[in-house]
C-alpha cells in the first residue's frame, strides 16, 4: 500500500535550517509530483511547495520563496524540503503528501518543526 514517511522535523533557532525528508513506497514514485504541506496550530493545512515527477518543475508558496527549496530523489523514492532562514512563523507540522492516479490521495503523517530560541 502507498506509505509517506516523513522525518527530518525538530526544533531550530531562528534563522537556521532544516531538511525535510518523505520517503515513498507502495506505487510508481517516478511517475507522479510530490507535494509539502504544513498546518500551524490554529490554521488550516496550506500548500508549501510541490515538485514534478523529474524534478524539472518547482512551485512554493510566497511565504517561503527564496528560503525554502523541493527536490526530490528517483532512484531512492525521496522528496526532499530544505528549509532555510527559519522563522517563527515556520512552525508547523509538515506533511508529505501525493496524488496517486487510479488509487487516491495519500498524506505522511507528519513532522514537527519548532522554530524558536
Amino acid at each position: 500500500q502507498v506509505q509517506l514517511v516523513e522525518s527530518g522535523g525538530g526544533l531550530v533557532q531562528p534563522g537556521g535550517s532544516l531538511r525535510l525528508s518523505c520517503a515513498a513506497s507502495g506505487f510508481a514514485f517516478r511517475n507522479y509530483a510530490m507535494n509539502w504541506y504544513r498546518q500551524a496550530p490554529g490554521k488550516e493545512r496550506e500548500s508549501v511547495a510541490a515538485i514534478s515527477s523529474t524534478g524539472g518543475s518547482t512551485s512554493y508558496a510566497d511565504s517561503v520563496k527564496g528560503r525554502f527549496t523541493i527536490s526530490r530523489d528517483n532512484a531512492k523514492n525521496i522528496v526532499y524540503l530544505q528549509m532555510n532562514s527559519l522563522k517563527a512563523e515556520d512552525t508547523a507540522v509538515y506533511y508529505c503528501y501525493a496524488v496517486v492516479t487510479a488509487t487516491g490521495r495519500f498524506w505522511g503523517q507528519g513532522t514537527q518543526v519548532t522554530v524558536s530560541s
